[in-house]
């Protein structure tokens, strides 16, 4: 175990949220701790030290509740237990503890909209019938048209099809009937959304944050923070009039959800060290963004914009000045973010032409050509661009490799429910949970901390992850791991890092650069960022302090490249 830091300790301050590197473990493809395949909380707590080395302030655990994983573990059947697949709640504990131990704060994710349709309560709803209060803790409504064979209303789902299920309901004689009823389902059909107008709803949710709580969970991650609250009435998504989320679309970014968050800000707020908050709420316009982070509500947001920008100057200054200015405004640090367990790794996004605008999906590049080496100079630049701005960022677990999107796994192993829903056309967002490599030459590529017992991981690696384990980079001086662990140091040690403000330099066309000043004043840091196609000269007297790939024999800064300057 590595030296506790008191610095980094969770009682060290109550807004290290502020300024945080957030490293994200996609618990199922982490780390297999008993050889069967699947990711656990054995396999975490065994690559804690992992993380220590690496410089991360807290770690966010993708759900690792009891569930039929219909939906990789969004679809929760009892969010106050653990999944046995990956262990226990004495285990769970225990992570917490090691974790603080090494100054790693925990956040988990909490999933608000919906419920698995395995949850005791939809269970109740289907055996209590039509009218029944257990099924008013759901969205269950009589359908249109003759016999109400039609959906209640246009909604149509996340993942392809429509929002909405008919009962089956099977009579004494063996007769399929129905009893007239639907549920919404703004994601797969296993997951019903739940009624966010229902005193008990609110109430269990309350108290799953308390439970978690206390037993020294440090925040959670809020799912789909902005589509948990439905127009009453339930009436259609008009096109022309509910493309936008200002408010008024039936069920994106309705104002109600801030009595939600506010009442959830009052209980982390009643526990010393206060518990926080991060929004994933895909919310394109910056200042509707910023309301969910009003100093009674949430702490956090990633800033999607960010991760969906093109590889262009302008693009980049652009959606990094609008986060920072709206944020600010309402005093929330802006949150950064690259890559995660819903979109296609960054690397795989930017090999593809930056003036492309074809989305942050696999399925949405999956057939422009791909120059893999470009897209790893430009993940290598747009890493020591995200953590010289200021605020929080967070990375996904295996970026630290330089893992690639795995962009051909079989299409009899896929598991992501989009496969299914897409009636086979999408491929979905396995390529970015196929299992990380920790040992080159080891089964599995060390996946496994025993002796393997299953026939392989949940999901194929390819053979190009052996030289993306982490013990290959780690003896490599050059590898996108000691980048990475470099820039976590420097950022931790330079005071104008984290915190603070950013002012816009000038450059040359298609760069950016920027200097960062802490909020006590302390300066002397400058960020360089080629994205334009031909090399660039450092300002006079600059000394380099980090750089994402080499400069030209001259000095210059290669296109694709990025440097930290002391000046």
């Amino acid at each position: 175990m590595t030296a506790h830091d008191p610095a980094r300790s969770p009682e060290a301050t109550a807004e290290w949220w502020r300024n945080a590197v957030v490293y994200q473990v996609y618990i199922r493809s982490f780390a297999d701790g008993n050889g069967d395949g699947t990711g656990d909380i054995a396999g975490l707590r065994n690559r804690l030290d992992h993380l220590a080395r690496l410089g991360v302030d807290a770690i966010w655990i993708n759900p690792w509740y009891p569930s039929p994983l219909a939906d990789g573990g969004y679809d929760v059947a009892d969010y106050r237990a653990v999944n046995p697949m990956f262990g226990d709640t004495a285990q769970a504990e225990a992570l917490i503890a090691e974790a603080h131990e090494r100054g790693i704060r925990v956040l988990l994710d909490i999933v608000p909209n919906h419920h698995s349709d395995e949850h005791a309560w939809f269970r109740e709803a289907l055996a209590a019938g039509p009218g029944s209060p257990e099924r008013e803790r759901y969205l269950f409504r009589d359908g249109r048209g003759p016999d109400g064979a039609e959906p209640p209303n246009n909604w149509r789902s996340m993942f392809g099809g429509p929002a909405w299920e008919r009962l089956p309901e099977h009579g004494t004689d063996g007769a399929d009937r129905t009893d007239g009823q639907w549920y919404l389902h703004l994601f797969d059909v296993r997951q019903p959304d739940v009624n966010w107008e229902h005193p008990e709803v609110r109430a269990d949710f309350e108290e799953t944050l308390r439970f978690w709580f206390d037993r020294g969970v440090d925040g959670f991650r809020v799912d789909v923070a902005n589509a948990m609250v439905k127009e009453p009435g339930l009436p259609d998504v008009v096109e022309g009039v509910n493309d936008a989320q200002d408010g008024g679309h039936p069920y994106l970014d309705r104002d109600g959800v801030h009595e939600v968050f506010r009442s959830w800000r009052r209980i982390g707020d009643s526990y010393d060290p206060p518990r926080v908050f991060v929004a994933e709420a895909w919310v394109p316009d910056p200042e509707r963004l910023a309301r969910y982070l009003r100093p009674d509500e949430l702490h956090t947001a990633f800033s999607f914009n960010f991760l969906t920008a093109a590889w262009l100057a302008e693009d980049l200054r652009s959606h990094i000045d609008d986060a920072i200015t709206e944020n600010s405004a309402v005093g929330a640090p802006a949150t950064w973010v690259l890559s995660n367990h819903d979109v296609c790794r960054h690397p795989n996004r930017l090999s593809r032409k930056p003036e492309a605008g074809r989305g942050w999906n696999l399925d949405d590049v999956l057939d422009l050509p791909a120059d893999p080496g470009l897209g790893l100079r430009r993940a290598r630049a747009a890493t020591l661009l995200m953590l010289a701005l200021p605020g929080t960022a967070y990375l996904y677990q295996g970026e630290e490799l330089g893992l690639p999107e795995v962009e051909d796994i079989p299409v009899d192993r896929l598991d992501d429910p989009t496969w299914e829903l897409s009636g086979h056309t999408l491929r979905g967002r396995d390529g970015c949970r196929v299992p990380l490599p920790w040992v080159a030459g080891e089964p599995w590529h060390g996946f496994s901390d025993v002796r393997p017992t299953g026939p392989g991981p949940w999901l194929p690696q390819p053979d190009v992850f052996a030289r993306h384990a982490a013990d290959v980079q780690a003896a490599d001086p050059d590898s996108v791991l000691n980048l990475y662990r470099d820039a976590l140091a420097l950022r931790r040690a330079h005071p104008a890092l984290g915190g603070g403000t950013l002012s816009w330099q000038p450059s040359p066309e298609g760069t950016l650069a920027f200097t960062r000043v802490s909020d006590d004043g302390d300066g002397g840091f400058t960020a360089l960022v080629n994205v334009s196609s031909a090399p660039v000269s450092l300002p006079e007297d600059a000394e380099v302090m980090l750089t994402s790939g080499p400069l030209t024999a001259r000095g210059e800064v290669p296109a694709d490249t990025a440097v930290w300057l002391r000046s």
